[in-house]
């Protein structure tokens, strides 16, 4: 293929990812540094994170096979060291750590300035190695059978907690991601990381809902957390009554702000597919398959805010 069958401005791009990577390497090499003799291969990281990215970011590439044939057949001119699917997967498993570093520092370095710092959405998304009919076989060390409740299935897999800043009329932005098996409850996590975090309102679904903790949290962090109203069991039907219109207001309210959340995850779904590891054979490659896709995704805040 020729080098002008791509627009110009698609090259750009590229140059723009391969020096944003080059200069983020010298803090990254760290998390993929090689001990043997072919530590200087010819064919670099840089490049390799780089042709992931930009055909994934700018091409709507998912699958390794897919970015590799791109780059085969229209990226050779600038990668001509560039060598078989085999070897470009294998070496692409070995920067999860290097993919992983570079999330944190894209979502570092593209904090939006309209973002409401006091004001957290909370939720968490399935990402599926298969289906739970099925005995996941796949990365059994950091994987396990959850259930999903807005879709109503079992899978094996993780889960994608996220805590994002809200932003009136936009997608949240990410404050924090973490990724557990996927039998780790939301509120959990949430008690784990998130409820010592002070002087903050969350907006959460009714899977956040625990009174006496919020009690704590308000007491001890000036912080609370808001969520759709949960019906308590045995409550006389004569009360629900009497407080039905002023918990469906308050739920309704609730539910608008967060909804920006469930926006997020499928914003991310659409842009990089992250929810489908089912054609993921190993733990490296699990890893690659969550930590790469979010770093293409993030370059959005990077290079298009």
């Amino acid at each position: 293929m020729t080098f002008n069958m791509i627009p110009k401005d698609k090259y750009d791009k590229l140059l723009k990812i391969y020096f944003f990577i080059c200069d983020k390497f010298e803090e990254l090499h760290y998390y993929c540094e090689r001990f043997s003799n072919n530590k200087q291969p010819e064919f670099t990281d840089q490049e390799i994170m780089t042709i992931y990215l930009y055909v994934m970011h700018h091409q709507g590439h998912t699958k390794i096979k897919h970015i590799h044939r791109f780059a085969c057949e229209y990226l050779r001119d600038w990668f001509p060291s560039l060598g078989s699917y085999q070897a470009f997967n294998n070496r692409l498993n070995r920067l999860c750590g290097a993919f992983n570093r570079l999330v944190g520092i894209l979502r570092r370095e593209s904090i939006p300035d309209d973002c409401i710092f006091d004001q957290s959405l909370l939720d968490s998304m399935p990402i599926i190695t298969c289906s739970g009919r099925r005995s996941g076989k796949v990365a059994p060390e950091i994987t396990d059978k959850g259930r999903c409740s807005s879709k109503g299935m079992y899978y094996y897999g993780m889960k994608l907690h996220m805590l994002g800043f809200r932003r009136i009329g936009k997608l949240p932005y990410p404050e924090q991601i973490h990724f557990t098996p996927a039998s780790v409850s939301d509120i959990t996590l949430y008690k784990q990381e998130w409820s010592t975090i002070e002087n903050r309102t969350f907006f959460g679904d009714k899977i956040y809902s625990d009174h006496q903790l919020n009690q704590q949290i308000i007491t001890q962090y000036n912080s609370e957390i808001y969520t759709p109203v949960k019906a308590v069991k045995g409550m006389a039907d004569v009360i629900k009554k009497r407080d039905k219109a002023a918990n469906d207001l308050f739920s309704t309210a609730v539910s608008r702000v967060r909804q920006s959340i469930e926006a997020f995850f499928n914003w991310l779904i659409e842009k990089v597919d992250i929810q489908k590891a089912s054609k993921v054979r190993s733990t490296k490659g699990l890893l690659i398959h969550i930590f790469g896709r979010l770093t293409a995704a993030f370059l959005n805040f990077k290079f298009n805010p």
